[in-house]
């Protein structure tokens, strides 16, 4: 059997140098990864370099990742592109999804990266920004679902 490796090219961008380190050590496993940590310098990469895949998160000082997902798509062969965040801000994930790009908090995305890298991504991302996440919901009897209910209801007064 001959198999043979894809070569990817990733570039993370992103401020915050503990998670920019962990996200290259993720992807660098099965991909090329140049890293950056300012728009501008992330600017000068994808001027000069195809990517396959942008990682960006949405704050980056004077602009925002969402700026880089536009640029990039400018490109002869546009990359996909994931921004995350350090929040569930709904309103800024259907931004993004109606960018062409795929929503992840940053808290998770360390894990899914690499699910990321090892599958081929559908067109856009299917996942709904403004539907209830039931994995939030308690797990237990009766009475703590009752609780979870009590303690919805007086937050909402």
């Amino acid at each position: 059997m001959n198999l043979v490796a894809i070569a990817r090219r990733v570039l993370i961008v992103g401020p915050d140098p503990a998670l920019s380190a962990a996200l290259v050590a993720a992807a660098s496993r099965s991909a090329v990864v140049d890293s950056s940590r300012s728009f501008k310098s992330a600017r000068a990469h994808l001027s000069e370099t195809a990517y396959d895949l942008l990682v960006t998160d949405v704050r980056l000082s004077e602009y925002n990742g969402l700026h880089l997902v536009y640029l990039s798509q400018l490109a002869q062969a546009p990359p996909r592109a994931i921004v995350y965040d350090r929040g569930g801000d709904i309103a800024l994930a259907a931004d993004i999804h109606r960018a062409g790009a795929f929503f992840e908090v940053a808290s998770r995305l360390v894990i899914t990266l690499p699910s990321y890298l090892a599958a081929p991504l559908p067109p856009a991302d299917r996942r709904t920004p403004a539907a209830f996440d039931r994995r939030t919901l308690p797990r237990g009897g009766r009475r703590l679902w009752d609780r979870h209910l009590l303690t919805r209801a007086s937050s909402s007064v």
